[in-house]
């Protein structure tokens, strides 16, 4: 008679060659450098003053408090704050145009 042997497969190998694909899918479909926070510095318009100090409204749309600020409604300060980094480069404007070029 004669014996038949049997070869493992290469499990572990196999398992760390998919691994690698999916983390270089994933990176590349989900895009998380658009996710992480930019510390972003500019001029922001006062649009109250309180307890905690001045509220100001940025050119981006957010409201940011500004503690020992001495300033009154309407001045310009500059302000220190996080946003996602997709609104500082642009990556909402380029999925609305191409969601405007799929809709009619």
């Amino acid at each position: 008679m004669q014996e038949t042997t049997y070869k493992k497969t290469p499990r572990l190998k196999f398992m760390l060659i998919l691994a690698a694909a999916t983390s270089v899918i994933l990176v590349f479909t989900l895009t998380p450098w658009n996710v992480v926070p930019t510390l972003v510095t500019e001029d922001v318009a006062v649009i109250a003053v309180t307890d905690y100090g001045c509220v100001g409204e940025s050119v981006l749309g957010h409201s940011v408090v500004v503690a020992d600020c001495d300033a009154g409604v309407g001045d310009i300060i500059s302000a220190t704050f996080y946003v996602p980094a997709m609104e500082q480069n642009g990556y909402y404007d380029r999925i609305e145009d191409k969601l405007a070029m799929v809709n009619p």
